[in-house]
């Protein structure tokens, strides 16, 4: 396996980030996940958009948008992937021991690439158990949630919990008590023919495939609000899924003791996702 550092290609072993890093010492960094289909990054120019308002909202370099797709590129071509999990981690870089940003001089740039394994179709098929965690998500005011930062550990508590009781993923509330996001998705539930998602008021990471999904549900007809819901608005709800970049549109059987069915305004939107994903992968490779 080879992983792009700091300007060039190292195999594994030679991946090597120092022990000073800020990131590895005070969690100061950013990320970013993509996928890869039939080698082409889906929504890549989104995915960089994002991270570079991570940087600019800690200050933080990183090489520009060409740049770094080139170097997402070599990752896959010296990997020979096609269909690929893509993780871009930037940190604050060596320093000495201390908080101060000004420490670090350079900051660490790191792309790996891994072959994408397929989530089980039982998933799909049946859907997924969530729980409502007892870890809250983070305050706006201590951290701003638009920042995709390497700090995780409230959401590592949840998935924690999650785990603990046999659930496949963790619902977060708000500080306020409304439902915020999964520890690494964003969260959708079908109540009264309406698509319902909480809003970026409520504390959540905004989603690139939930930008997507709402954006399907509305030009498909579907109405859609977003905004602040309670614990009793999902349990009233007639259909659950949830969104990310690898699971795209997961569905969801269970919330606590409240079952599902996997209704079809949720396969609709799966599929409407999927359909998605092939009209992008054909757009780029005709503009190529």
């Amino acid at each position: 396996m080879y992983i792009y550092l700091n300007n060039k290609l190292v195999a594994e072993p030679e991946a090597v980030v120092s022990v000073y890093d800020h990131g590895f010492l005070y969690g100061d960094g950013i990320y970013e996940t993509m996928r890869a289909y039939k080698g082409t990054v889906f929504m890549s120019e989104r995915h960089i958009e994002r991270l570079g308002r991570s940087a600019s909202l800690l200050k933080l370099k990183i090489p520009d948008k060409k740049n770094i797709m080139h170097s997402v590129h070599k990752t896959l071509d010296a990997n020979k992937l096609s269909e690929a999990y893509i993780r871009i981690t930037v940190s604050r870089g060596k320093g000495p021991v201390g908080l101060d940003p000004a420490l670090c001089k350079e900051p660490s740039f790191v792309v790996f690439a891994e072959k994408f394994r397929e989530y089980p179709a039982a998933y799909y098929r049946d859907g997924v158990r969530l729980i409502i965690a007892k870890t809250r998500r983070n305050f706006i005011g201590a951290l701003d949630p638009r920042i995709k930062s390497l700090n995780f550990l409230n959401n590592i508590i949840a998935k924690m919990e999650a785990k603990e009781r046999g659930a496949y993923e963790a619902v977060m509330l708000n500080p306020q008590g409304f439902i915020a996001e999964g520890t690494i998705s964003n969260i959708f539930f079908v109540k009264d023919e309406m698509l319902c998602t909480p809003s970026v008021e409520a504390g959540i990471l905004d989603g690139i495939t939930r930008e997507i999904v709402i954006d399907l549900a509305k030009k498909n007809g579907l109405r859609v609000r977003e905004g602040l819901f309670s614990q009793e608005d999902i349990f009233k709800a007639t259909e659950v899924f949830f969104t990310n970049t690898t699971s795209e549109v997961m569905p969801v059987s269970m919330v606590e003791d409240r079952t599902y069915e996997i209704g079809k305004i949720t396969q609709r939107l799966r599929r409407l996702y999927k359909e998605e994903v092939k009209r992008y992968l054909k757009k780029t490779a005709d503009s190529k």
